[in-house]
């Protein structure tokens, strides 16, 4: 009964779901225009560019898909990549699945598909804080996701007015969003070695006739390397 209570209060005292996402909004929408700027100088279409983030959903796999797209990489390289590297959301869904135990498939499913680092980090907050409203879980889901739909689309609009991205500085958004997602991941010596030994394996390969898979390379065999250190021995025992 007093579990029942505390629910109840929690979610009387929630915010509403647009100023829950209203700060997550505010970080997408330069990204999103920055990501949709890059994707009209890789070649894609404002149509193929608007569909990208409606069913790709993926800030950094969007922005390192435009990124080896532009620079010619095979459509393969490009899927194999943007999986390896939303990888992570499988640790997502697992943290979060007890509290999502009681939904219906559909939900969970709509749940899953609008789920990313920001909106990962508010709910693993706001379920352990026992507020659990569905209607409020997934309008906060939608609301970003919005979000980045219209930084996007609006960065594509205004990439075929942009001659060059690079004066506005545009360009540099790719790996200022990997160098947050990389120092949030340096949690031991073992990440530190996968972080350094893939950077490196990439710059050497991107200098040979292999640069197309040049990431996906580097990622695959540092992550490898590092999953056979001491370190990592030590933690799962």
């Amino acid at each position: 009964m007093q579990h029942a209570q505390d629910d109840h209060t929690a979610q009387r005292d929630e915010p509403s779901a647009l100023s829950q996402a209203l700060p997550i909004i505010m970080g997408y929408l330069p990204v999103g225009f920055a990501y949709g700027v890059l994707a009209v100088k890789a070649g894609l279409s404002l149509a193929n560019t608007g569909l990208m983030s409606i069913l790709v959903y993926a800030g950094s796999a969007q922005l390192i898909a435009v990124d080896m797209i532009g620079s010619g990489a095979p459509a393969s390289s490009v899927i194999a990549t943007a999986f390896i590297v939303n990888l992570r959301h499988v640790l997502f869904s697992a943290a979060l699945s007890p509290f999502l135990a009681s939904w219906p498939v559909r939900r969970i499913a709509r749940f899953c598909f609008e789920m990313t680092d920001e909106t990962f980090a508010l709910h693993a907050t706001r379920f352990h804080n026992r507020q659990l409203s569905a209607r409020k879980t997934l309008a906060i889901n939608l609301l970003a996701h919005t979000g980045w739909i219209v930084g996007g689309i609006a960065g594509a609009v205004a990439g075929g007015f942009v001659p060059d991205v690079k004066p506005l500085g545009l360009d540099y958004a790719l790996p200022a969003m990997f160098a947050v997602l990389l120092v949030g991941q340096l949690l031991s010596p073992a990440h530190i070695l996968a972080a350094v030994l893939g950077g490196s394996l990439a710059l050497i390969i991107s200098q040979t006739d292999a640069s197309a898979y040049a990431t996906l390379a580097g990622a695959v065999i540092a992550a490898a390397t590092a999953a056979f250190t001491p370190w990592t021995s030590k933690r799962s025992s």
